[in-house]
């Protein structure tokens, strides 16, 4: 992987980690009409999201910070037995309810093979349709928060997320392991359904990706290298650079646009793009050659 190739998916990782049309699908895209494949690509995808990880701590670092502390005094109370479920600030019930949302990925990790094979199977078609239901989930997302507008709701803030809510993120973040399938785009849009305020389900997504991402390098990382390929690290580090600079400018944006109504544009694109890609990857087995080739 040259230094310029590691500079673009750097982009493409930053930018669509919080952009809510899907990383995976679009460093797969990538990944396939470049040739990157097999551990170089686990790398890269490793080392990328990684770099995005300083891009929310920067963007949320506040309320990190305060979630920090929150953890802390809830530890000391657990063992001093002050701890109460019912009187439970919003911190701490943020807290809880980020652990519940990730319960659901112990169920999704069951079929861990399954997701990676997808993932790295030279078959776009399953990428063209996994960005048309994140371009349905974004829609449905957005009518409800409208509707919701529409009665008087104002919203639940993070705080005030339920326990069934969290479960309900949960399960659509296991859905997202799919490439094509935005990260950020079916957590914030099911914790719009569910009834969060539209700034709220953006921060609950993004803190809530902290402990997947780590969690996910932890478990891919161990399963690599055992060929004896090394990666090469000066493209990587500076990848991570890009993606972490270029990722929090993502995170700038989708707040704005959060607050202008303009969610819905990520619906549009998505919905676009999955029908090019559904074209090319048909074009792909009509021809029965890949369409990287025709530029060769």
């Amino acid at each position: 992987m040259s230094i310029f190739e590691a500079i673009l998916q750097g982009i493409i990782q930053g930018l669509t980690e919080f952009l809510p049309v899907s990383s995976s699908g679009h460093l797969s895209l990538f990944q396939h009409f470049t040739g990157i494949e097999g551990e170089e690509a686990v790398f890269t995808n490793i080392a990328l999201h990684i770099g995005t990880l300083f891009a929310v701590f920067i963007a949320f670092r506040q309320k990190i910070w305060a979630l920090i502390l929150e953890a802390l005094a809830f530890v000391k109370d657990l063992f001093t037995g002050k701890f109460k479920w019912d009187s439970m600030n919003g911190n701490r019930r943020m807290i809880m309810m980020i652990i519940i949302s990730i319960l659901p990925l112990f169920i999704f990790y069951i079929f861990k093979d399954f997701f990676t094979a997808v993932s790295s199977d030279n078959d776009v078609v399953i990428e063209g349709i996994c960005f048309l239901y994140t371009a349905l989930l974004l829609t449905l997302g957005d009518r409800c928060s409208k509707r919701n507008a529409e009665y008087g709701f104002i919203g639940k803030t993070a705080g005030e997320t339920t326990v069934p809510d969290a479960l309900f993120i949960g399960f659509f973040q296991g859905v997202a392991l799919l490439p094509g399938v935005s990260r950020s785009g079916s957590t914030i849009s099911s914790g719009l359904i569910s009834g969060q305020r539209r700034e709220d389900a953006v921060e609950y997504s993004f803190i809530l990706g902290i402990p997947v991402i780590i969690a996910s390098a932890v478990t891919e990382l161990p399963g690599l290298g055992s060929a004896g390929a090394a990666p090469d690290i000066i493209p990587l580090l500076i990848g991570m650079a890009v993606a972490g600079v270029s990722g929090y400018f993502a995170i700038v944006l989708v707040k704005m646009l959060m607050k202008s109504d303009r969610f819905k544009i990520f619906a549009v694109y998505t919905f676009i793009l999955g029908i090019a890609v559904i074209a090319v990857g048909a074009f792909e087995h009509i021809s029965g050659s890949y369409i990287r080739d025709l530029f060769h």
